[in-house]
């Protein structure tokens, strides 16, 4: 990646959870800014010996998005840009290298939301095509042309066979399964189907022996668990980014593979409106633009609405409270996950002031700067939060810090217990952000 004054360096951390980290540094010029991008390659357990991969692969889709930003691109373009580096990369869950289903085949989920116009793409169980949030992106361009012929109404959201063949129709090409499959999510695909098959061969066993002895209830088969590619590695990495432009507007964009070995035709948060990505302009100077990219486990996070609920949290001053409360009382302990004994998800979430219509280019350096808590200042907040409850599970202590202008985050100090939010400054490898400034 091209080394710039703006961009983060990265030195390796190792938390409880056998996830590799970094302490990201940001100088912040006093030239004009030209926006802010996050980006993240999913909440799951990421497998350390690939650290090196998540880390690159995070900071080229920045580059993208820096790329966009630089030559005058919206948000909008550059959070596209983003995540079709995130989609070709074979280390991450969402275009190549994707989970396989249950049947050996790859269907992803992808959606795009613009801040600018709260207008919405997304596309969920798509097979055959290589980036699926390209599809998304002209979902969403197609619905600002206004209405069909006959004055039909244009689709915002596209599911399986119907997708594919909206997306060829409009100039997207095709991709076979086969060259989307890389080593990694067929040999996770491979040892998935032997335990798969271990299990019903022990769940008949214990059947047939129940029958014949009469005794009524199973048991349970006992841990054979379905991984992913590696130290279940694969199994809830949502790739996703968040951006802010020079004129102060946001975007965010999820992609995923979904879950390994999960039923053909099955649609995670990544597509469903106000679950997986979530973006909105200010429409007044009291309130604050919001871009949320999440990650996790799809059906918890499609039942809680968690980026449409963490944006709206982010409107409240103390914001650091207001999203570890959102976590806790919106996700972790929320009515409409009453019964489960593990959820897990997380987000990255940017928020920015407005400074109104008339506000100028030249002005908004003001507006893009990384907050310090309670300046009064326009400023941009990131956030990173992984909310987790599984029961005798470690997980990181809450933590949470804003990255200052001109400073180093610092990396919090990391604590056992079973449940909670973690709220973090983003140092983790999959996990990469920077401020864009011209002429670096």
């Amino acid at each position: 990646m091209e080394n710039l004054e703006n961009s983060t360096d990265c030195k390796e951390t190792v938390s409880p959870l056998n996830n590799s980290g970094s302490i990201l540094n940001s100088t912040v010029s006093r030239h004009e800014a030209m926006g802010f991008v996050l980006v993240h390659a999913g909440a799951g357990y990421h497998s350390e010996s690939k650290a090196k991969e998540y880390k690159h692969v995070c900071k080229r889709a920045c580059q993208r998005a820096v790329d966009r930003l630089r030559a005058g691109g919206l948000a909008l373009e550059a959070v596209t840009a983003a995540l079709l580096e995130l989609e070709d990369s074979p280390f991450t869950n969402a275009g190549t290298g994707s989970n396989l289903n249950i049947s050996g085949e790859i269907e992803c989920d992808a959606s795009i939301m613009d801040g600018k116009s709260l207008n919405y793409g997304a596309v969920g169980a798509l097979s055959g095509i290589k980036n699926p949030v390209l599809v998304a992106r002209r979902l969403l361009s197609e619905t600002q042309k206004g209405k069909l012929s006959a004055g039909r109404i244009p689709p915002c959201f596209l599911v399986g066979k119907g997708a594919e063949q909206w997306a060829v129709s409009h100039g997207i090409p095709a991709c076979p399964t086969e060259k989307m499959t890389t080593k990694f999510s067929l040999s996770g695909y491979k040892r998935n189907k032997r335990k798969m098959e271990l299990a019903e061969q022990v769940e008949t066993k214990r059947r047939k022996q129940s029958s014949e002895n009469d005794f009524g209830c199973l048991e349970p088969v006992g841990d054979i668990m379905v991984e992913g590619e590696e130290n279940n590695s694969a199994c809830l990495d949502t790739v996703g980014a968040v951006v802010v432009d020079r004129e102060g507007n946001v975007a965010a964009a999820v992609s995923s593979g979904g879950l390994a070995m999960k039923h053909p035709g099955r649609v995670g948060q990544a597509a469903h409106y106000g679950c997986g990505c979530w973006a909105e302009n200010a429409r007044d100077v009291s309130l604050y633009s919001t871009a949320v990219s999440t990650s996790g486990s799809g059906e918890h996070l499609i039942r809680t609405m968690l980026a449409r609920e963490c944006s709206t949290a982010m409107q409240t001053e103390n914001a650091h409270q207001a999203l570890l409360e959102a976590m806790q009382n919106k996700f972790i302990s929320s009515p409409f996950l009453a019964g489960e004994d593990c959820v897990l998800g997380g987000v990255i979430v940017l928020r920015c002031c407005s400074c109104g219509e008339a506000q100028r280019s030249e002005d908004i350096q003001a507006l893009l700067d990384l907050r310090r808590t309670g300046e009064s200042q326009h400023n941009t907040d990131c956030y990173v939060t992984v909310g987790v409850y599984a029961p005798n599970i470690c997980i990181c202590q809450p933590m949470f810090k804003t990255l200052h202008k001109g400073r180093t985050s610092g990396c919090a100090q990391l604590n056992h217990q079973t449940s909670g939010v973690s709220m973090e400054p983003y140092y983790r490898e999959h996990v990469c952000g920077v401020h864009v400034c011209p002429g670096q």
